[in-house]
């Protein structure tokens, strides 16, 4: 089988394209490089499955050939991290929508088997319990730059659910929660890996505002099953289904679990989220998946609990040579830059790396 993943020299994309080499199906990744990494898939450029592009998808005529030629397409490329989408909400609202639409439509014509991955954002402040997939949503003023994410992809899953409705287009949706694990960095504010990055460093390990939010985090490559096996379900067609673990912690006791894995005494800061951010930033207080319905259709659940997922992700770094490769994440850590890349389109391009704030 032929499999086309977008964003696919992200974090999630990576681990999902060696997944499915070792199924034996030939992989096409395509990614802009603008926070995918070429480190991630290094070891996967020489297998002859495997091919790499460097494009993106909002670049119609560099994606229609890649589209044509898959049996299956896992839609992975969007803009991450928090910090990301409140410094260029255009570029956030532009990428997702645009990326995914050119997607959707170039697939349509030949009913291409596709899955979109969206993510937890999309249930806004939401409630205290755990969220269903038909829960409403609840986003903040339009005055606060960090809800344009949740917006965008939302009108993802509008956009995708209305070519399987008109167009009869196979296409399932996973709403991914908080997922983490090796290769993934804290650049751009992924709270684990900053976490463990600034534990190995001897601290100190910065807590955003009181650290109550409450989280569940999925390893890696419970969540690559999870796609695989939803992108292969005749089932799942034409439905959301929430993807991650039912496992809660808070980020101030993740902190504290973090330490104790690494092994020292690293001091706790708790930093405003102004500093963190911006000025009225505006945070999801509790975000915990309910995945009755993954569970139901597929069977699946997660292989990895809370303090397996800590461990691999310390005894990752701890294996990192270079903090060049690597960097720490500090709390008043900004991109260098904007990424930037070549244009063969009028807008730039990121790729996923799934895993939310």
């Amino acid at each position: 089988m032929n499999c086309l993943i977008t964003g696919g020299a992200g974090f999630i994309g990576s681990h999902l394209a060696e997944a499915l080499l070792a199924e034996g199906h030939n992989i096409c990744v395509i990614d802009d490089l603008s926070t995918g990494r070429e480190a991630n898939i290094a070891h996967l450029r020489g297998h002859r499955r495997f091919r790499f592009v460097r494009g993106t998808v909002c670049d119609p005529q560099v994606l229609a050939p890649l589209v044509a030629a898959a049996d299956e397409i896992y839609h992975l490329a969007a803009v991450v991290g928090v910090r990301l989408v409140v410094e260029h909400p255009i570029h956030t609202i532009r990428t997702n929508v645009e990326g995914t639409e050119v997607v959707l439509r170039l697939a349509a014509p030949s009913r291409k088997r596709i899955i979109i991955t969206s993510t937890s954002e999309v249930y806004g402040k939401g409630i205290n319990g755990k969220l269903r997939e038909d829960d409403d949503m609840l986003l903040g003023p339009t005055t606060h730059a960090r809800w344009c994410y949740a917006c965008s992809k939302a009108l993802d899953e509008f956009l995708a659910l209305a070519y399987w409705r008109e167009h009869h287009l196979p296409v399932t949706i996973a709403r991914l929660f908080n997922t983490v694990g090796p290769r993934q960095v804290g650049t751009y504010g992924m709270v684990l890996p900053r976490f463990v990055q600034q534990a190995l460093a001897g601290g100190p390990i910065t807590v955003y505002d009181d650290g109550q939010m409450v989280r569940c985090f999925a390893h890696v490559s419970d969540v690559v099953r999870a796609l695989v096996q939803l992108n292969r379900h005749p089932q799942s067609l034409g439905q959301v289904f929430n993807v991650g673990s039912e496992e809660p912690v808070t980020i101030l006791e993740l902190a504290e679990r973090v330490r104790a894995c690494v092994g020292n005494r690293a001091r706790i800061e708790h930093i405003p989220y102004e500093k963190a951010y911006e000025a009225g930033f505006e945070d999801i207080r509790h975000r915990v998946p309910d995945t009755t319905k993954l569970r139901n259709l597929t069977g699946f659940r997660p292989e990895y609990d809370l303090n397996r997922i800590i461990e691999s992700v310390v005894t990752y770094y701890r294996h990192q040579s270079s903090a060049a490769t690597l960097p720490v994440a500090g709390v008043a850590e900004r991109p260098r830059r904007r990424p930037s890349v070549r244009k063969p389109a009028h807008t730039k391009r990121h790729s996923r790396r799934g895993a939310k704030p």
